[in-house]
Parts: C-alpha cells; sequence; structure tokens
C-alpha cells in the first residue's frame, strides 16, 4: 500500500489527476446531500402548514401565501 502511494506521488500528472477527481467526488456528493436536505425541509414545511390548516389555526389562503412565499423566496433565506 505504502510503495502504491509513493508511486502516485512520484507521477505529478497521476496525482493532480486523482486530487482533482477526487475533489469533484467530494463537491458532487456535498451537492447531493444538500439538495436532498432542502428537499426534505420544504415539503416538512409543506405538511406542517397543512396541519395548521386542518386545525384550524391557519387560513388556506394563508397558507397558500405562506407557500407561495417560500417559491418566490427561490431557497435564498435572507430576510427583508
Amino acid at each position: 500500500m505504502e510503495d502504491i502511494v509513493h508511486q502516485i506521488i512520484e507521477k505529478e500528472e497521476l496525482f493532480f489527476v486523482l486530487v482533482i477527481a477526487g475533489s469533484i467526488t467530494i463537491v458532487s456528493v456535498f451537492k447531493s446531500l444538500t439538495g436532498m436536505i432542502a428537499r426534505l425541509a420544504h415539503e416538512r414545511t409543506r405538511r406542517e402548514v397543512a396541519a395548521y390548516i386542518a386545525e384550524g389555526s391557519m387560513t388556506p389562503e394563508q397558507g397558500e401565501r405562506l407557500l407561495a412565499a417560500e417559491r418566490k423566496n427561490d431557497g435564498v433565506r435572507m430576510c427583508g
């Protein structure tokens, strides 16, 4: 195993290719996970709004406006 590591480090071109490929892989996995978490959070919000409407503490129009504001925000959580 140690020999393989030394051979990779000795060949700079191969080392840089492996570093770039590894970086791309890590970024892709991270982006997929953040997208999945965002979709789960959006679905949870929809369920909570539906529950508030069902129990009567929110009107359907208020729920609609709340979800429309979230869509308009396009995932960017900023004040104002």
